[in-house]
């Protein structure tokens, strides 16, 4: 898990969204991976496949939106956190994300064509927010939502899709947080024997 590039083991664009922070549950390992402004977001949202790769001519007047689109987050975060311990989402984070729903499909497109399904704007910051509100309906209302798992490395938090037909993952990367807990057992066998 590099602490600068963003990375794409969430399986989900709202997951890969909340793992924008690296290192969740280690407050003294933290990072943000897209800490600059409007520019490093729609880099990452064109990456996650959310917005279209043509330039925005409205990038800098979007500044604005970075405050609500990082609400949304901390938002999911908390909500995610509180579904995988088992536990209800917290009210504050509950109300964030409804809101965003709300205005999320208000400003959706409605196809007239089935299956239904809200097809937000591809363009600004605006546009990815309304987008990851509206994907976090589908996830944490769909079938998907049973597979939703949270790392088991120590510090790290990232969540994930679990498709193992035993629902058996237990890391967001088994070459990275999976390599680092092998090694630590292996460490702690080989001095537990000597």
């Amino acid at each position: 898990m590099s602490d600068k590039q963003p990375s794409f083991v969430g399986g989900h664009p709202v997951l890969d969204f909340a793992n924008t922070i690296a290192w969740r549950t280690d407050e003294t390992r933290r990072v943000d991976r897209v800490p600059g402004g409007a520019a490093d977001w729609r880099h990452w949202a064109v990456m996650a496949g959310l917005l279209d790769p043509e330039p925005d001519t409205q990038l800098s007047s979007q500044d604005s939106e970075l405050d609500a689109l990082i609400e949304l987050r901390g938002a999911l975060e908390a909500v995610l956190d509180a579904y995988t311990d088992g536990e209800a989402p917290p009210a504050p984070a509950w109300e964030t994300l409804r809101r965003a729903i709300l205005r999320a499909r208000e400003a959706a497109a409605l196809p007239r064509a089935l299956p239904l399904r809200w097809e937000p704007g591809a363009h600004g910051l605006t546009d990815l927010r309304h987008a990851l509100a509206l994907r976090a309906e589908e996830l944490l209302g769909g079938d998907g939502l049973s597979r939703v798992r949270r790392c088991a490395g120590p510090g790290c938090g990232w969540f994930f899709l679990d498709r193992t037909r035993g629902g058996t993952r237990r890391w967001c990367s088994s070459g990275d947080c999976g390599n680092r807990d092998r090694a630590r057992r292996h460490y702690a066998r080989t001095h537990h024997q000597a």
